[in-house]
């Protein structure tokens, strides 16, 4: 009897996936929770969740302004989710273990939601004239590659291609250029409103709508978080800090840099 043929080796190690998995922090994990029970609830036809929570310009009104916060659950189809929880769960988590949950929670449903729809509806609707509705979870992936180039523009300026050199801050344009040409219906306006917000981001502007760190201890001490909620990252459990790391030397060995905070239709994203 022939000997069957042995199974090539998977591409990853599951073990190693369930572990990160296991060690996802709080919010990450109720984002991608979110987003994958929304795409659940797209797959029944009695009511649209579509329709009801993604970001139309036309439709945003005082008793809509829900949208400006539901638009990055919502996804088209099973890739169209996958895809951008396989960009968005490392990014996410990585700000979260820096940052700490509760600031996590208060800038992702606060100005790194809003700044992008507001900024996507001022241009589509009062200069383009235009009605196109967006959603998806990549208006967080570009933001926060936006802001992770910022940081390594601080630290590592350019990056050689041949005998050009190009800035590092530029890399989520390049990324957002060739998503916008490879994924079908990707919304380039909505990606470079989330670029934009994410440079900001980076380089220090919104600090002012960070809470302090003095109420986030507060707040942490008088619910216990830490001690109730599993996986919860608290103020002084963050990896890096508030400023991130300071960089000692840049490339080339110029002096270096202190950081600022770290910080039809159309999809946003794959």
């Amino acid at each position: 009897m022939a000997t069957p043929a042995a199974l090539p080796p998977l591409p990853f190690n599951p073990s190693r996936v369930r572990s990160y998995v296991l060690r996802l922090p709080l919010f990450t994990r109720l984002v991608l929770l979110a987003i994958i029970v929304f795409w659940l609830l797209e797959l029944q036809t009695v009511w649209s969740v579509k329709q009801w929570g993604s970001l139309i310009p036309e439709e945003i009104n005082i008793g809509t302004m829900y949208r400006l916060n539901t638009y990055p659950f919502i996804h088209f189809g099973f890739f169209h989710a996958f895809l951008n929880l396989l960009a968005l769960t490392p990014l996410l988590e990585r700000f979260e273990a820096e940052h700490g949950t509760l600031t996590a929670v208060a800038l992702f449903f606060g100005p790194l939601s809003t700044f992008p729809a507001g900024a996507y509806i001022l241009i589509e609707r009062f200069v383009l004239h235009r009605n196109t509705e967006v959603f998806g979870a990549s208006v967080w992936v570009f933001l926060l590659l936006g802001s992770e180039a910022i940081r390594t523009f601080k630290s590592n300026p350019y990056f050689s291609l041949g005998p050009y050199k190009i800035p590092t801050w530029t890399s989520p344009l390049f990324a957002c250029g060739l998503v916008s040409i490879f994924i079908q219906n990707a919304s380039l306006l909505g990606h470079l409103c989330a670029i934009l917000v994410g440079y900001l981001f980076g380089l220090g502007y919104l600090k002012v709508f960070v809470p302090p760190e003095k109420v986030l201890r507060w707040i942490e001490g008088k619910l216990n978080l830490l001690g109730r909620l599993p996986h919860y990252v608290s103020v002084d459990q963050k990896t890096f800090g508030r400023y991130g790391v300071l960089p000692t030397t840049t490339a080339g060995g110029e002096r270096a840099t202190p950081m600022s905070y770290l910080g039809s239709s159309q999809r946003l994203g794959a």
